[in-house]
């Protein structure tokens, strides 16, 4: 390689902002469209961080209220019956049927522990949603980010080539500016999938032990009003 490839070359400015403003509007769009989808991710990412931290709290504070020996009916008067925690809405949820089941007489409905615990139930599926939303959104920044990239990488390229054959000229100087803004757009992808699949694992789990809780949550208080319905 001769001295004068050797000085173009090393003119030439590398910085991603360089490259970025070098790239056809093509490769540009895809770099942009790969930056909204990294900072939603890292928007979500917090967002569920911060969530499930407070629900983790709730979860705690109420579960030393409820094993704290405190008569349910006393308990229930101090949560109501639209209360904001989760496993609250759990609670209010199951005695509000527990109420509901219960004639003027005193006597119970036929049925109610089967309601009770499909109230609880559905109490259970609306906080899921809740705690799951927005995990499928990095899902999809995860899965499919990498292959923005690389189409991003493909056209960037496929402008190297055109632009080689027009100008007759393979140095490093001419070939080197093109591949690099190709690749760049494989490089953002990357940044953007590799933080959305680690985090999406992690939420993930993080929210299946606390709908776990939930689950044995509900499961606990309808054995503590199955004994109240054989008695």
């Amino acid at each position: 390689m001769d001295t004068q490839t050797l000085a173009a070359a090393h003119e030439i400015d590398f910085s991603m902002l360089s490259l970025f403003a070098r790239a056809t509007l093509t490769v540009k769009l895809v770099m942009i469209i790969l930056m909204i989808m990294s900072v939603w991710s890292w928007a979500i990412i917090v967002q569920k961080h911060i969530a499930f931290k407070l629900a983790r709290r709730e979860a705690s504070l109420f579960d030393r209220a409820f094993w704290s020996g405190e008569p349910l009916d006393e308990l229930f008067e101090k949560t109501g019956s639209q209360p904001d925690g989760a496993s609250e809405k759990i609670f209010a949820a199951g005695m509000m049927e527990w109420r509901r089941s219960h004639r003027q007489d005193g006597k119970l409905i036929a049925g109610a522990q089967s309601r009770i615990d499909r109230s609880m139930d559905v109490a259970i599926n609306k906080e899921a949603e809740k705690l799951q939303g927005g995990l499928g959104v990095l899902a999809t920044v995860g899965s499919i980010s990498p292959f923005i990239g690389l189409f991003g990488t493909i056209v960037g390229i496929t402008n190297s080539f055109e632009q080689i054959a027009i100008s007759q000229n393979t140095n490093l100087a001419v070939v080197a500016p093109g591949i690099a803004e190709a690749l760049l757009a494989t490089g953002i992808g990357l940044i953007a999938a590799i933080p959305a699949v680690i985090f999406y694992n992690k939420l993930n789990g993080d929210c299946e032990r606390i709908l776990g809780g939930y689950e044995a949550f509900s499961d606990e208080f309808s054995t503590i009003l199955s004994r109240q319905l054989d008695t």
